[in-house]
Protein backbone atom coordinates (compact mmCIF):
# COMPACT_ATOMS: atom_id res chain seq x y z
CA UNK A 1 0.00 0.00 0.00
CA UNK A 2 1.11 3.68 -0.83
CA UNK A 3 2.41 5.87 2.09
CA UNK A 4 1.77 9.73 1.42
CA UNK A 5 3.68 12.05 3.48
CA UNK A 6 0.99 15.11 4.21
CA UNK A 7 1.20 18.82 5.66
CA UNK A 8 -2.08 19.83 6.92
CA UNK A 9 -3.72 22.22 10.02
CA UNK A 10 -6.17 21.38 12.83
CA UNK A 11 -8.96 22.62 13.75
CA UNK A 12 -6.85 24.89 15.92
CA UNK A 13 -4.61 26.20 13.74
CA UNK A 14 -2.14 23.41 14.75
CA UNK A 15 0.21 22.60 11.87
CA UNK A 16 1.40 18.73 11.25
CA UNK A 17 3.50 17.23 8.82
CA UNK A 18 3.42 12.90 9.20
CA UNK A 19 2.73 10.01 7.08
CA UNK A 20 -0.14 7.78 6.25
CA UNK A 21 -0.43 4.80 4.18
CA UNK A 22 -3.89 4.64 1.91
CA UNK A 23 -4.73 2.87 -1.29
CA UNK A 24 -4.75 6.25 -3.41
CA UNK A 25 -4.47 10.21 -3.43
CA UNK A 26 -8.31 10.40 -2.53
CA UNK A 27 -8.67 7.83 -0.20
CA UNK A 28 -5.61 9.94 2.28
CA UNK A 29 -7.70 13.24 1.92
CA UNK A 30 -10.85 11.44 2.90
CA UNK A 31 -8.97 10.02 6.01
CA UNK A 32 -7.28 13.09 6.85
CA UNK A 33 -10.58 15.09 6.76
CA UNK A 34 -12.21 11.88 8.75
CA UNK A 35 -9.72 12.86 11.03
CA UNK A 36 -11.05 16.91 11.55
CA UNK A 37 -7.79 17.80 9.54
CA UNK A 38 -7.53 20.17 6.82
CA UNK A 39 -4.87 18.92 4.20
CA UNK A 40 -3.08 21.57 2.56
CA UNK A 41 -0.47 19.26 0.64
CA UNK A 42 -0.41 15.30 -0.19
CA UNK A 43 2.63 13.38 -2.12
CA UNK A 44 3.17 9.97 -2.31
CA UNK A 45 6.18 9.08 -0.41
CA UNK A 46 9.18 7.69 -2.73
CA UNK A 47 10.25 4.59 -0.72
CA UNK A 48 14.30 3.33 -1.88
CA UNK A 49 14.11 0.00 -3.34
CA UNK A 50 16.44 -1.99 -0.59
CA UNK A 51 19.82 -3.81 -1.86
CA UNK A 52 18.24 -7.53 -2.32
CA UNK A 53 15.01 -5.79 -4.11
CA UNK A 54 17.26 -3.42 -6.39
CA UNK A 55 19.41 -6.80 -7.37
CA UNK A 56 16.25 -8.96 -8.49
CA UNK A 57 15.26 -5.78 -10.59
CA UNK A 58 18.79 -5.97 -12.20
CA UNK A 59 18.19 -10.23 -11.74
CA UNK A 60 20.86 -12.54 -12.98
CA UNK A 61 24.43 -14.29 -11.47
CA UNK A 62 27.70 -13.00 -11.52
CA UNK A 63 30.19 -14.44 -13.58
CA UNK A 64 33.16 -16.23 -12.08
CA UNK A 65 35.33 -13.58 -13.57
CA UNK A 66 34.14 -10.87 -10.62
CA UNK A 67 33.72 -13.48 -8.02
CA UNK A 68 37.73 -14.27 -8.76
CA UNK A 69 38.58 -10.44 -8.39
CA UNK A 70 36.15 -9.89 -5.54
CA UNK A 71 37.73 -13.17 -3.78
CA UNK A 72 41.58 -11.86 -4.27
CA UNK A 73 40.98 -8.50 -3.43
CA UNK A 74 38.93 -9.71 -0.22
CA UNK A 75 41.68 -11.63 0.54
CA UNK A 76 44.36 -9.24 -0.19
CA UNK A 77 42.55 -6.23 2.64
CA UNK A 78 42.35 -8.62 5.15
CA UNK A 79 46.17 -9.99 5.06
CA UNK A 80 47.32 -6.36 4.89
CA UNK A 81 45.56 -5.82 8.21
CA UNK A 82 42.44 -4.27 7.37
CA UNK A 83 39.45 -5.12 9.26
CA UNK A 84 36.57 -7.27 7.76
CA UNK A 85 33.58 -3.99 7.58
CA UNK A 86 36.02 -1.68 6.23
CA UNK A 87 37.43 -3.87 3.53
CA UNK A 88 34.00 -4.93 2.62
CA UNK A 89 33.33 -0.92 2.27
CA UNK A 90 36.08 -0.07 0.04
CA UNK A 91 35.56 -3.15 -2.30
CA UNK A 92 31.84 -1.65 -2.48
CA UNK A 93 33.20 1.47 -3.65
CA UNK A 94 35.70 0.11 -6.63
CA UNK A 95 33.55 -2.76 -7.43
CA UNK A 96 32.69 -2.06 -11.36
CA UNK A 97 30.17 -4.45 -11.33
CA UNK A 98 26.86 -3.17 -9.98
CA UNK A 99 25.11 -6.21 -8.90
CA UNK A 100 28.12 -7.50 -7.22
CA UNK A 101 28.56 -3.45 -5.64
CA UNK A 102 24.98 -3.20 -4.44
CA UNK A 103 25.30 -7.07 -2.55
CA UNK A 104 28.59 -5.23 -1.69
CA UNK A 105 27.12 -2.71 0.29
CA UNK A 106 24.48 -4.57 2.33
CA UNK A 107 26.61 -6.92 3.00
CA UNK A 108 28.65 -4.18 4.72
CA UNK A 109 26.11 -1.98 6.40
CA UNK A 110 25.13 -6.09 7.97
CA UNK A 111 28.58 -6.46 9.27
CA UNK A 112 29.30 -3.18 11.47
CA UNK A 113 25.79 -4.30 12.81
CA UNK A 114 27.50 -7.36 14.41
CA UNK A 115 26.64 -9.86 11.54
CA UNK A 116 29.09 -12.47 10.32
CA UNK A 117 29.89 -12.15 6.74
CA UNK A 118 28.45 -15.30 5.48
CA UNK A 119 25.68 -14.80 7.44
CA UNK A 120 25.08 -11.17 5.14
CA UNK A 121 26.10 -13.27 1.87
CA UNK A 122 23.38 -15.51 2.19
CA UNK A 123 20.63 -12.85 1.84
CA UNK A 124 21.69 -12.42 -1.66
CA UNK A 125 21.53 -16.17 -3.40
CA UNK A 126 21.40 -14.93 -6.72
CA UNK A 127 24.72 -13.27 -6.65
CA UNK A 128 27.18 -15.86 -3.99
CA UNK A 129 26.84 -19.23 -4.83
CA UNK A 130 26.52 -21.61 -2.14
CA UNK A 131 30.19 -22.87 -2.38
CA UNK A 132 31.30 -19.28 -1.41
CA UNK A 133 28.92 -19.03 1.43
CA UNK A 134 29.58 -22.49 3.01
CA UNK A 135 33.37 -21.84 2.55
CA UNK A 136 33.62 -18.30 3.78
CA UNK A 137 31.53 -19.53 6.86
CA UNK A 138 34.10 -22.57 6.98
CA UNK A 139 37.06 -19.89 7.21
CA UNK A 140 35.15 -17.54 9.93
CA UNK A 141 34.60 -20.43 12.33
CA UNK A 142 38.38 -21.48 11.51
CA UNK A 143 39.89 -17.97 11.90
CA UNK A 144 41.61 -18.49 8.22
CA UNK A 145 39.48 -16.10 6.49
CA UNK A 146 42.06 -14.63 4.09
CA UNK A 147 44.06 -17.67 2.93
CA UNK A 148 40.04 -19.75 2.33
CA UNK A 149 39.12 -15.98 0.22
CA UNK A 150 43.06 -16.39 -2.33
CA UNK A 151 41.77 -20.21 -2.66
CA UNK A 152 38.29 -19.12 -3.63
CA UNK A 153 40.28 -16.37 -5.71
CA UNK A 154 42.22 -19.36 -7.93
CA UNK A 155 38.90 -21.16 -7.82
CA UNK A 156 36.55 -18.85 -9.56
CA UNK A 157 39.44 -17.59 -12.07
CA UNK A 158 40.21 -21.47 -13.09
CA UNK A 159 36.16 -21.56 -13.62
CA UNK A 160 36.44 -18.44 -16.05
CA UNK A 161 39.43 -19.57 -18.23
CA UNK A 162 36.87 -22.90 -18.61
CA UNK A 163 33.60 -20.92 -19.35
CA UNK A 164 35.73 -19.02 -21.37
CA UNK A 165 37.24 -21.89 -23.05
CA UNK A 166 33.86 -23.25 -23.48
CA UNK A 167 32.12 -20.02 -25.12
CA UNK A 168 35.10 -19.52 -27.43
CA UNK A 169 34.43 -22.69 -29.17
CA UNK A 170 30.93 -22.60 -29.37
CA UNK A 171 31.81 -19.12 -30.94
CA UNK A 172 32.83 -20.37 -34.21
CA UNK A 173 29.93 -23.14 -35.16
CA UNK A 174 27.23 -20.67 -34.01
CA UNK A 175 28.40 -18.31 -36.53
CA UNK A 176 29.03 -20.56 -38.80
CA UNK A 177 25.82 -22.27 -38.45
CA UNK A 178 23.67 -18.57 -38.75
CA UNK A 179 25.33 -17.73 -41.99
CA UNK A 180 24.50 -21.38 -43.38
CA UNK A 181 20.75 -20.33 -42.52
CA UNK A 182 20.57 -17.20 -43.76
CA UNK A 183 22.86 -18.02 -47.20
CA UNK A 184 20.12 -20.96 -47.87
CA UNK A 185 16.76 -19.06 -46.69
CA UNK A 186 18.16 -15.99 -49.40
CA UNK A 187 18.88 -18.33 -51.58
CA UNK A 188 15.69 -20.27 -51.52
CA UNK A 189 13.56 -16.90 -50.72
CA UNK A 190 15.13 -15.15 -53.50
CA UNK A 191 17.36 -16.31 -55.67
CA UNK A 192 15.47 -19.50 -56.77
CA UNK A 193 11.97 -17.76 -57.74
CA UNK A 194 13.96 -14.90 -59.79
CA UNK A 195 15.87 -17.62 -61.49
CA UNK A 196 13.16 -19.86 -62.12
CA UNK A 197 11.06 -16.76 -64.05
CA UNK A 198 13.18 -17.70 -67.37
CA UNK A 199 11.24 -21.11 -66.84
CA UNK A 200 7.62 -20.06 -67.10
CA UNK A 201 5.64 -20.08 -70.28
CA UNK A 202 8.30 -23.20 -71.22
CA UNK A 203 7.83 -26.99 -72.00
CA UNK A 204 10.36 -28.23 -70.15
CA UNK A 205 9.83 -30.47 -67.79
CA UNK A 206 11.17 -29.54 -63.99
CA UNK A 207 13.24 -31.85 -62.52
CA UNK A 208 12.41 -33.18 -59.09
CA UNK A 209 14.98 -31.93 -57.26
CA UNK A 210 14.28 -28.53 -58.43
CA UNK A 211 10.36 -29.14 -57.43
CA UNK A 212 11.26 -30.33 -54.29
CA UNK A 213 12.96 -26.93 -53.88
CA UNK A 214 10.24 -24.94 -55.47
CA UNK A 215 7.51 -26.69 -53.09
CA UNK A 216 9.88 -25.33 -50.20
CA UNK A 217 10.63 -21.82 -51.20
CA UNK A 218 6.68 -21.16 -51.86
CA UNK A 219 5.91 -22.25 -48.30
CA UNK A 220 8.46 -20.01 -47.01
CA UNK A 221 7.33 -16.96 -48.63
CA UNK A 222 3.57 -18.12 -48.89
CA UNK A 223 3.39 -19.13 -45.18
CA UNK A 224 6.65 -17.81 -43.93
CA UNK A 225 4.44 -16.62 -40.85
CA UNK A 226 3.38 -20.35 -39.87
CA UNK A 227 6.97 -20.96 -40.16
CA UNK A 228 8.20 -18.06 -37.80
CA UNK A 229 5.35 -19.38 -35.51
CA UNK A 230 6.18 -23.27 -35.62
CA UNK A 231 10.03 -22.51 -34.71
CA UNK A 232 9.03 -20.40 -31.95
CA UNK A 233 6.82 -23.02 -30.66
CA UNK A 234 9.83 -25.49 -30.77
CA UNK A 235 12.04 -23.32 -29.51
CA UNK A 236 9.40 -22.63 -26.37
CA UNK A 237 8.57 -26.51 -25.89
CA UNK A 238 12.56 -27.68 -26.10
CA UNK A 239 12.91 -24.81 -23.27
CA UNK A 240 10.10 -26.10 -21.06
CA UNK A 241 11.12 -29.89 -21.48
CA UNK A 242 14.92 -28.74 -20.77
CA UNK A 243 13.48 -27.24 -17.52
CA UNK A 244 11.79 -30.04 -16.49
CA UNK A 245 13.90 -32.84 -14.11
CA UNK A 246 12.99 -35.65 -16.65
CA UNK A 247 14.26 -33.66 -19.65
CA UNK A 248 17.29 -31.67 -17.67
CA UNK A 249 18.45 -35.32 -17.36
CA UNK A 250 18.15 -37.42 -20.66
CA UNK A 251 19.99 -33.91 -22.11
CA UNK A 252 22.66 -33.92 -19.70
CA UNK A 253 22.68 -38.19 -20.12
CA UNK A 254 23.19 -37.60 -23.89
CA UNK A 255 26.07 -34.99 -23.17
CA UNK A 256 28.06 -38.29 -22.28
CA UNK A 257 27.11 -40.58 -25.21
CA UNK A 258 27.22 -38.06 -28.01
CA UNK A 259 30.79 -39.22 -29.47
CA UNK A 260 32.17 -35.48 -30.53
CA UNK A 261 31.12 -34.15 -27.08
CA UNK A 262 31.50 -37.53 -24.74
CA UNK A 263 35.39 -36.70 -24.07
CA UNK A 264 34.92 -33.11 -23.34
CA UNK A 265 32.16 -33.65 -20.96
CA UNK A 266 34.30 -36.20 -19.01
CA UNK A 267 36.71 -33.96 -18.40
CA UNK A 268 35.02 -30.69 -17.89
CA UNK A 269 32.94 -32.84 -14.85
CA UNK A 270 36.39 -33.74 -13.91
CA UNK A 271 38.19 -30.85 -13.49
CA UNK A 272 35.54 -28.92 -11.78
CA UNK A 273 34.84 -31.75 -9.03
CA UNK A 274 38.44 -32.35 -8.00
CA UNK A 275 39.16 -28.57 -8.11
CA UNK A 276 35.68 -28.11 -5.92
CA UNK A 277 36.18 -30.53 -3.41
CA UNK A 278 39.77 -30.19 -2.95
CA UNK A 279 38.78 -26.44 -1.83
CA UNK A 280 36.22 -27.21 -0.04
CA UNK A 281 38.42 -30.21 2.05
CA UNK A 282 41.53 -27.25 2.30
CA UNK A 283 38.74 -24.54 3.89
CA UNK A 284 38.33 -27.22 6.43
CA UNK A 285 34.71 -28.62 5.19
CA UNK A 286 34.06 -32.45 6.47
CA UNK A 287 34.56 -34.75 3.75
CA UNK A 288 30.45 -35.46 3.37
CA UNK A 289 29.26 -32.37 3.11
CA UNK A 290 32.53 -31.53 0.66
CA UNK A 291 30.72 -34.01 -1.66
CA UNK A 292 27.17 -32.98 -1.36
CA UNK A 293 28.29 -29.33 -2.03
CA UNK A 294 30.65 -30.78 -4.82
CA UNK A 295 27.53 -32.24 -5.93
CA UNK A 296 24.91 -29.31 -5.94
CA UNK A 297 27.12 -27.30 -8.47
CA UNK A 298 28.88 -29.81 -10.97
CA UNK A 299 25.75 -28.30 -13.16
CA UNK A 300 25.27 -32.18 -14.53
CA UNK A 301 22.58 -34.07 -12.98
CA UNK A 302 24.19 -37.45 -14.18
CA UNK A 303 27.25 -36.10 -12.14
CA UNK A 304 24.57 -34.75 -8.82
CA UNK A 305 22.90 -38.60 -8.43
CA UNK A 306 26.43 -40.60 -8.90
CA UNK A 307 28.56 -38.19 -6.44
CA UNK A 308 25.71 -38.20 -3.67
CA UNK A 309 25.66 -41.64 -3.94
CA UNK A 310 29.62 -41.36 -3.53
CA UNK A 311 29.03 -39.23 -0.45
CA UNK A 312 25.92 -41.74 1.37
CA UNK A 313 28.98 -44.53 0.72
CA UNK A 314 31.41 -42.34 2.47
CA UNK A 315 28.88 -41.18 5.57
CA UNK A 316 28.82 -45.12 5.90
CA UNK A 317 32.25 -45.73 6.21
CA UNK A 318 33.59 -46.29 3.44
CA UNK A 319 36.53 -45.12 1.37
CA UNK A 320 36.22 -41.83 -1.45
CA UNK A 321 38.24 -44.47 -3.90
CA UNK A 322 35.97 -47.01 -3.33
CA UNK A 323 32.95 -45.25 -3.42
CA UNK A 324 34.78 -44.26 -6.81
CA UNK A 325 35.17 -47.29 -8.16
CA UNK A 326 31.38 -48.00 -7.52
CA UNK A 327 30.22 -45.54 -9.94
CA UNK A 328 31.89 -45.10 -13.22
CA UNK A 329 32.33 -41.48 -13.36
CA UNK A 330 35.26 -40.04 -13.42
CA UNK A 331 38.73 -41.40 -15.63
CA UNK A 332 40.86 -44.36 -13.91
CA UNK A 333 43.25 -41.94 -12.84
CA UNK A 334 41.21 -39.94 -10.51
CA UNK A 335 40.25 -42.81 -8.81
CA UNK A 336 43.73 -43.92 -8.25
CA UNK A 337 45.34 -40.38 -7.25
CA UNK A 338 42.22 -40.31 -5.08
CA UNK A 339 42.97 -43.45 -3.03
CA UNK A 340 46.80 -42.22 -2.99
CA UNK A 341 45.70 -39.29 -1.39
CA UNK A 342 43.44 -40.45 1.09
CA UNK A 343 46.07 -43.25 2.33
CA UNK A 344 48.59 -40.49 2.17
CA UNK A 345 46.87 -37.92 3.97
CA UNK A 346 46.70 -35.16 1.49
CA UNK A 347 43.36 -35.93 -0.60
CA UNK A 348 43.23 -31.57 -0.94
CA UNK A 349 46.50 -31.64 -2.91
CA UNK A 350 46.08 -34.79 -4.81
CA UNK A 351 42.65 -33.11 -6.46
CA UNK A 352 44.12 -30.18 -7.12
CA UNK A 353 46.56 -32.00 -9.51
CA UNK A 354 43.87 -33.44 -11.38
CA UNK A 355 42.22 -30.87 -11.89
CA UNK A 356 44.92 -28.83 -13.06
CA UNK A 357 46.15 -31.65 -15.13
CA UNK A 358 42.32 -32.19 -16.73
CA UNK A 359 42.22 -28.33 -17.11
CA UNK A 360 45.26 -29.09 -19.66
CA UNK A 361 43.52 -32.08 -21.32
CA UNK A 362 40.42 -29.97 -21.41
CA UNK A 363 41.65 -27.11 -23.64
CA UNK A 364 43.46 -29.98 -25.56
CA UNK A 365 40.22 -31.44 -26.55
CA UNK A 366 38.22 -28.40 -26.84
CA UNK A 367 40.99 -27.74 -29.75
CA UNK A 368 40.44 -31.12 -30.70
CA UNK A 369 36.98 -30.80 -31.33
CA UNK A 370 36.80 -27.61 -33.28
CA UNK A 371 39.72 -29.26 -35.90
CA UNK A 372 36.52 -31.75 -36.40
CA UNK A 373 33.92 -29.41 -36.27
CA UNK A 374 35.08 -26.71 -38.63
CA UNK A 375 35.71 -29.02 -41.63
CA UNK A 376 32.48 -30.80 -40.97
CA UNK A 377 30.21 -27.80 -40.55
CA UNK A 378 32.18 -26.43 -43.66
CA UNK A 379 30.91 -29.62 -45.54
CA UNK A 380 27.41 -29.19 -44.76
CA UNK A 381 27.19 -26.08 -45.41
CA UNK A 382 28.29 -26.80 -49.07
CA UNK A 383 26.63 -29.70 -49.16
CA UNK A 384 22.96 -27.63 -48.97
CA UNK A 385 24.28 -24.67 -50.78
CA UNK A 386 25.31 -26.73 -53.64
CA UNK A 387 22.05 -29.30 -53.53
CA UNK A 388 20.26 -25.98 -54.00
CA UNK A 389 22.64 -24.47 -57.00
CA UNK A 390 22.16 -27.83 -58.78
CA UNK A 391 18.73 -28.01 -58.57
CA UNK A 392 18.36 -24.15 -60.44
CA UNK A 393 21.22 -25.18 -63.34
CA UNK A 394 19.19 -28.80 -64.03
CA UNK A 395 16.37 -26.95 -65.78
CA UNK A 396 18.74 -25.31 -67.97
CA UNK A 397 20.51 -28.08 -68.79
CA UNK A 398 17.68 -29.93 -69.65
CA UNK A 399 16.50 -26.63 -71.61
CA UNK A 400 19.85 -26.89 -73.29
CA UNK A 401 19.62 -30.73 -74.60
CA UNK A 402 15.75 -29.59 -75.64
CA UNK A 403 17.41 -27.54 -78.20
Amino acid sequence: MPTFHYHAFTNDGTEIEDVLTANEHADAVRILREKGYKPVSIEEAVVKKTATESIKVLGGNIKPKDLAIFCNQFSTLIKAGVAVASSLDILHQQTENKKLRIALKGISTEVQKGSLVSQAMKQYPRIFPNLLVDMTESGEMSGNLENVMARLSTHYEKESKIESKIKGAMVYPIVLSAVAIVVVTFMLIVVMPTFLTMFEGSDVPLPLPTRFLLTISDGLIDYWYIVLFFSIAVFFVLRSVLNSKEGRRAFDQMKFRLPLIKSSMVKIVTSRFTRTLGSLIASGLPLIESLKMSAKVSGNVIVEEKVMNMAQDVEKGESLGKAMRRYPLFPPMIVSMTEIGEESGSLEEMLDKSADFYDRELEDAIDQLLKLLEPLLILVMAVLIGFIVIAMLLPMFDMIQTI
